[in-house]
């Protein structure tokens, strides 16, 4: 099999802290995101090429990024986008990506802002099992949050309805970022040629349903979309199971660390309360509250409050202001 690490959004909902660094960059519980994915990718054997779809305005980031990682499989395949209004949809970026590569091969797709609890090699057993599409499904557990994904029915494991994002969902079992095809099922320029929805992959899934036999492999646990500050925050949370992390180089005193947060190397923190909260290196944070806010690297903070805030690197806000 191949791979593909969907990697190409802007990240808006999250700026300033997305706007220079792609949000697959964001450390939850010391480890950026992608690289969880990128690990178990390289340990497994039966994936042989991993294609990092990305833009051109992020593609540098991420060459650098590989190149100086440990991982070996992952290459850059870069969409000629660089804006957000340019962006062709994940399904006509996988369709130009699998012509671009030559890719023939049964193929993983899964979104690199995504953090799952489940092995991936367990959902490619299923995968290998059936030999036939397959996705991942969810529940979230709220209609209302159903409303934001494609909506799978089941008889047994295979999927007998498929909508995406509907205004009145009845079921909460959702399909995530994660899908293996069977080199025969590759067919997005097919798709695309009938004039369907570009955008999400649940579309081309729903398409794909309704002409051949489609699995989903289900799951418990945690699975998070990380696309708001909220999420973020949230799978940070999760990743430091009710604790909260100082790196060794940062430096916190007379502060009140509450869980979820994270303080990375070279920060400092005086005097201060931080509660569910990401500090990024070499920022400083003297005589403030902190709360559900994430402040990026080299920010200057001082005898402020602070609630879902958003900082961008370099920013000072000194006594207040």
């Amino acid at each position: 099999m191949d791979a593909i690490v969907l990697a190409g959004g802007y990240a808006t909902r999250l700026w300033p802290i997305t706007k220079h660094r792609p949000k697959m960059f964001l450390p939850v519980g010391g480890v950026d995101v992608i690289d969880r994915i990128f690990d178990e990718l390289e340990t497994d054997d039966r994936i042989e090429d991993v294609y990092v779809s990305t833009n051109e305005r992020f593609a540098p980031e991420f060459e650098r990024h590989i190149a100086e990682s440990e991982f070996t499989k992952p290459r850059l395949s870069v969409e000629e986008t660089s804006d957000e209004d340019e962006k062709f949809g994940v399904v006509g970026a996988l369709a130009q990506l699998v012509e671009r590569e030559d890719i023939d091969d049964d193929l993983l797709v899964i979104a690199g802002d995504n953090l799952i609890s489940f092995p991936l090699s367990d959902f490619i057993d299923e995968f290998e099992s059936r030999g036939a599409p397959t996705i991942a499904a969810y529940d979230v557990g709220s209609k209302e949050r159903a409303t934001s994904y494609g909506l799978v029915e089941l008889d047994g494991d295979r999927v007998v309805d498929f909508q995406e994002k509907p205004d009145e969902p009845n079921s909460t079992l959702v399909s995530i970022a994660c899908y293996a095809f069977p080199a025969e099922a590759l067919a997005f320029e097919e798709y695309l040629a009938g004039d369907n929805n570009p955008d999400e992959p649940g579309w081309f899934v729903q398409w794909l349903q309704a002409t051949r036999a489609v699995y989903a492999y289900t799951f418990d646990g945690a699975w998070f979309d990380i696309g708001t500050p909220e999420s973020y925050l949230e799978t940070v949370a999760w990743a430091l199971d009710g604790d909260a992390a100082i790196d060794a180089d940062a430096t916190v005193e007379n502060s009140e660390i509450g869980s979820g947060v994270h303080v990375m190397d070279g920060a400092v923190v005086r005097n201060s309360t931080i509660e569910r909260s990401v500090v990024f290196p070499n920022t400083t944070v003297e005589d403030c509250t902190v709360r559900d806010s994430i402040l990026d690297e080299e920010v200057d903070v001082a005898g402020t409050d602070l609630t879902g805030a958003l900082v961008g690197a370099h920013t000072k806000l000194p006594d207040g202001d």
